[in-house]
């Protein structure tokens, strides 16, 4: 599934390639996964801006050899938790959760063209697609078809259920050494490993960036969070923003589905220390990498160098 670096490496390329962008068509062969409904999802995210003064009613007349109005433009795109976020000017907001298998492609007129792009299987999954006025398409490729899409007024985004269900996001500058550890004071019975998974808690890490995170702050993932002194939660909580920051920068972990914008790989994936290294020597000690079940996901881990 992608997490926070993957997500947020996608609303960074989003940025770049879609603001401005104005939307003229929607297609969907998998229907339920958009939300309220197919039909409201379209009308909404179509909605019509007028280009005109609000105060001045076009001319209808005028209108049939000008263009008064015109479709929703994308005017931004942000990410909360895993979600992106995609903010039309029309007061009407896209949210996109990938699931497990989801990402977006961004097609431009040129790579359509040739199409020689995107060519890997993992990218011709497209479920649903995006037509801009430019002729440029964002399309999203979902294999095991999870992913889903909604349309709500800009102004209640904060006040979704799946927004208010999510804890403080793990690259937020309100996300400080002294709210984690407001976090783990609550939490006294739970086991770091999972604590670190739960996104009531804190928003953004999925299951390979915890095992990551743990190796390099050096604590055993089955730590109960009640035994860890200061400067361990202190390491655990740099280790955070180190490990997010630096596949932020390297665009994400590609171990399975995920792509870029440009149907690409992230590339983390070649230095990770531990995750799908169950059996190959620790980087640091020499020992040997195990996988264990940790609240019903796998966790990898050093047991020499983590204690």
């Amino acid at each position: 599934m992608p997490e926070l670096p993957e997500v947020q490496t996608i609303v960074n390329d989003l940025n770049k390639k879609v603001v401005g962008e104005i939307i003229v068509d929607f297609w969907s062969e998998w229907k339920k996964s958009v939300r309220p409904s197919f039909s409201r999802f379209k009308k909404e995210i179509m909605a019509k801006t007028s280009l005109q003064s609000k105060d001045v009613r076009p001319n209808i007349s005028h209108c049939k050899k000008v263009e008064c109005f015109r479709g929703a433009k994308i005017i931004g795109a942000r990410r909360i938790g895993k979600q992106i976020i995609i903010d039309l000017d029309n007061k009407k907001t896209i949210m996109i959760h990938l699931k497990m298998s989801g990402h977006l492609l961004f097609k431009s007129v040129e790579v359509r063209q040739l199409g020689k792009e995107f060519e890997e299987k993992v990218n011709q999954y497209i479920h649903h697609i995006f037509t801009f006025k430019s002729g440029s398409t964002l399309e999203f490729s979902d294999l095991r078809k999870f992913g889903w899409l909604s349309v709500v007024n800009t102004e209640e985004v904060e006040n979704t259920k799946e927004i208010q269900n999510l804890g403080i996001d793990a690259l937020s500058p309100a996300f400080t050494s002294k709210k984690f550890k407001e976090i783990l004071d609550k939490k006294q019975k739970s086991v770091i490993g999972t604590l670190l998974l739960d996104q009531h808690l804190i928003a953004g890490i999925g299951n390979i960036y915890r095992s990551e995170i743990l190796f390099l702050a050096g604590v055993n993932p089955k730590r109960k969070t009640a035994t860890l002194s200061e400067k361990e939660i202190e390491k655990i909580f740099k280790a955070i923003k180190s490990i997010l920051k630096k596949a932020v920068k390297m665009r994400g972990t590609t171990d399975s589905d995920y792509r870029d914008t440009e149907g690409k790989s992230g590339s983390f994936q070649k230095v990770l220390n531990v995750y799908g290294r169950e059996g190959k020597d620790c980087k640091k000690c020499k020992g040997k990498v195990i996988r264990e079940k940790l609240g019903q996901r796998s966790i990898f881990f050093c047991p020499n160098c983590q204690k």
